[in-house]
């Protein structure tokens, strides 16, 4: 009888241990789980974590093995009190999620130090932050995105005290402009959550580096909030390898965000790259956005008002600004205040700007707000006025385009061409920066009418900022553009390897007609030259934005160069883009090149984003 009844416990517990064991591996691969785990299946079909510091697995194979982690998990969640209570504490979004799924008597989450954090942050919703494209930073060259918790009490006049959720690399202070791109490129960053004053981040960005902010309201619950909030204080001690064009600031966000609801994927599609407002339309295509409210920038409003004053208004303002007494002239009350207003605000962007002293430039603020102040009159400076697209009503970070290219020396050809990312000057502009050029990763590859192929072009980057001088700002254009190409020769196209960069002026609105003219040096290496040449010379053009679907360029470039057989070559080109539809538009082009031979070329090219 007890031989029978010792088969029967054993037998009891076998299946018990068995049925937990499949309960268990179901869990591990349950979507929710994945993500708290922040796994991403491998090309030969493993798993591994995107999280590199040993401190969030409690499993020695938890970073490939979420089985293991999740058995981990649970045995801390399952042990003695002090063990629960420290495990339970520092996982508590694991814990929330295990406790609903396996249904036992687990203790309610009890964890004080977390709940002074709750009680502090106070939260009821989400906003996604997204600062435009700062030019002048590599990191910053595709825009950014930040979170803001917003709380219970809050109003649009305290959001500016809320607290905001950062993913940033944490970048060695030694290291230049070049080798903090180089490195943020390979992954050699580690990056971290943090939070922080939302004001901190809108003077860096809104002030500081003068970029237009776009807000928006998430569409999430209290509760839903509450479980992104409890991942959130799970990633104090996580690290990440950064990297600048997939697992960046975006994306790790995304990765945040999806954390609050089961069935919600926001990072699947991100395989190659995470443009931030590739990022926000992710969130919009899954109904989590409301309608942004849009911030304008320092540099935004300061141009706005002073194309509200003549040319002796301004010179006025400025002469305010130097310290000298206020010319009355003529003026008229509400004249006079626009003078003081637009000194002020002038005056103060130059103080952040410039980082002029405060000991010279704060008593001078203060007498214009004095001055002011003995005018009984509202401002007559309206605000910049809401732009028509926000940034995820842009075009597709990605392209793919088809052409036709007719020769006139050369072969003819049909040439296929890929873009990793992200925008051109005659793009369709809307939600992205006017004059500003990103375009990362460009593939161009042809077929000759004769059956033989090339790679046609290889740009690994190619960047131009294009900011007009105005009567505000004394503004400086450059570019850069770093690959391979090929170019007209007598018999075929010869291959080159070259960098080049320029800097110079730019005039005009790049909202309707704007002109530029750089200074520019070049190296070239390859077929096309008989060794290391250095190049000098110019590069002009004109582009016409007549309307959002259509723009018109004329450009040109002459250089100079040295130990080549050839002593210069140039290039003159006219485009022609209409956008039809959001993400596919036509281009048509005519170029005149001259290197060792002349060649003219018509194209034809059809252009789908996405």
């Amino acid at each position: 009888m007890k031989k029978i009844l010792v088969i029967l416990l054993v037998t009891l517990f076998s299946t018990y241990s068995n049925a937990k064991s499949i309960e268990n591996s179901a869990l591990a691969t349950h979507p929710y789980w994945i993500k708290l785990g922040h796994y991403r299946s491998t090309t030969l079909g493993s798993w591994k974590s995107e999280v590199d510091s040993t401190e969030f697995f409690l499993s020695s194979e938890g970073k490939t093995n979420p089985e293991a982690e999740l058995n981990a998990t649970i045995n801390a969640f399952e042990g003695n009190k002090n063990t629960l209570q420290k495990y339970s504490c520092k996982f508590p979004a694991r814990y929330t999620w295990l406790k609903s799924k396996i249904k036992n008597n687990w203790p309610k989450l009890n964890c004080p130090e977390l709940q002074t954090w709750q009680k502090v942050i106070n939260p009821q919703g989400i906003t996604l932050v997204f600062p435009t494209a700062f030019m002048n930073s590599p990191s910053s060259m595709f825009g950014h995105t930040l979170l803001r918790i917003d709380a219970k009490d809050q109003t649009r006049n305290k959001e500016l005290i809320a607290f905001a959720v950062n993913f940033a690399a944490e970048p060695e202070q030694s290291d230049n402009a070049a080798m903090y791109a180089l490195k943020g490129i390979i992954g050699s960053y580690p990056g971290k959550f943090s939070l922080m004053p939302y004001y901190k981040k809108v003077r860096e960005y809104n002030d500081l580096e003068s970029r237009d902010i776009w807000e928006y309201k998430l569409n999430l619950t209290e509760r839903q909030v509450e479980l992104v909030l409890l991942h959130l204080w799970e990633l104090q001690s996580a690290t990440f390898d950064y990297y600048f064009i997939d697992e960046n600031c975006s994306y790790q966000l995304l990765a945040l965000l999806q954390l609050a609801k089961e069935d919600l994927d926001l990072t699947s599609q991100f395989n190659m790259q995470a443009i931030p407002s590739d990022t926000v339309a992710a969130l919009d295509d899954n109904d989590l956005l409301q309608t942004p409210n849009y911030r304008p920038a320092f540099g935004t409003k300061l141009y706005h008002y002073s194309t509200q004053l003549n040319d002796l208004q301004l010179s006025d303002a400025r002469e305010l600004m130097m310290g000298n007494p206020l010319n009355k002239r003529n003026y008229s009350e509400k004249e006079l205040v626009a003078i003081l207003e637009m000194a002020y605000e002038w005056l103060n962007f130059e103080f952040y700007d410039k980082a002029l002293n405060r000991k010279v430039i704060a008593p001078r603020l203060t007498k214009l707000l004095i001055m002011r102040s003995k005018y009984a009159v509202p401002s007559p400076l309206s605000k910049p006025a809401k732009p028509e697209a926000s940034p995820e009503q842009g075009h597709g970070s990605s392209r793919l385009t088809a052409k036709r290219i007719q020769n006139n020396q050369n072969h003819n050809t049909n040439n296929l061409a890929y873009r990793l990312a992200y925008h051109d000057l005659l793009d369709r502009p809307a939600g992205f920066i006017p004059g500003a050029q990103i375009s990362f990763f460009d593939l161009e590859v042809s077929l000759t009418d004769h059956n033989t192929s090339h790679v046609e072009h290889f740009y690994f980057l190619d960047a131009m900022s294009l900011a007009p001088d105005n009567r505000v700002f004394d503004s400086w254009s450059w570019n850069f553009k770093l690959g391979f190409d090929r170019q007209a020769s007598k018999t075929k196209r010869l291959g080159r390897f070259f960098s080049k960069g320029g800097y110079g002026k730019s005039y005009g609105n790049p909202n309707n007609i704007h002109g530029y003219i750089l200074g520019q040096f070049e190296l070239n290496k390859g077929d096309i030259t008989d060794q290391l040449s250095l190049g000098l010379g110019t590069e002009l053009g004109l582009i016409w934005q007549v309307n959002n679907k259509n723009k018109l360029a004329l450009t040109g470039n002459l250089f100079w160069l040295s130990n080549n057989a050839v002593n210069r070559h140039s290039e003159t080109t006219l485009t022609w883009n209409y956008a039809f539809m959001q993400n596919i538009a036509v281009r048509a082009q005519i170029k005149h090149e001259k290197w060792h031979a002349s060649n003219t070329s018509a194209v034809l090219a059809l252009q789908f984003y996405f």
